[in-house]
């Protein structure tokens, strides 16, 4: 990509249809950018659409991602809604260097890290994944005890299969790979 071009967090995908006529719109499928344009558009009116459509979904995503110190109060409100309140983290973070954990927590320092992936992703699998770290601060391990307290998150089945689509997801092999 040029200096200045906005670019997607993962492949970008153009669908062209013959039912549109002048809109263009685009959304995020698991880490792929779909972009929907007019069959009749030209590819340098796709290439300018489809930047613009990057430029709004990352303003959007800017948006809707917490930093550190919403993701904190974000904790504090789970726990007070969903553990009495007694999970209480001294930090809780995003992290760049977690690729193969959504979360993690140390009891005996009271911190929670968040993975950078699970950015962008629905608020209630983001609170799934800080719930399941702040149950963490009360019952270390996956003992009966530790799901029960998750047992009072409604959206935890929901939140888990999402999580396991997209980790199913990153395991397949991607059009541009053989399939040997």
């Amino acid at each position: 990509s040029t200096p200045g071009t906005p670019t997607a967090p993962g492949p970008v995908e153009v669908r062209r249809s013959a039912r549109r006529r002048s809109t263009v719109s685009a959304r995020r499928e698991g880490d792929r950018t779909v972009v929907l344009i007019p069959v009749r558009m030209s590819r340098a009116e796709e290439e300018r659409w489809v930047a613009v459509m990057l430029e709004r979904l990352a303003a959007k995503d800017g948006r809707r991602r917490p930093g550190d110190a919403e993701l904190t109060e974000r904790a504090a409100a789970l726990s007070a809604r969903f553990l009495g309140g007694e999970a209480r983290p001294a930090s809780v973070r995003w992290v760049t260097n977690q690729n193969s954990r959504w979360g993690s927590c140390t009891p005996a320092e009271g911190t929670i890290r968040l993975s950078h992936r699970l950015q962008g992703m629905p608020e209630y699998v983001v609170d799934y994944v800080l719930l399941h770290e702040l149950a963490h601060l009360l019952v270390p391990g996956h003992s009966p005890r530790f799901w029960k307290l998750l047992d009072a998150y409604p959206r935890t089945e929901r939140a888990r299969g999402y999580l396991e689509g997209i980790a199913a997801a990153e395991r397949l092999p991607h059009p541009s790979e053989p399939d040997d």
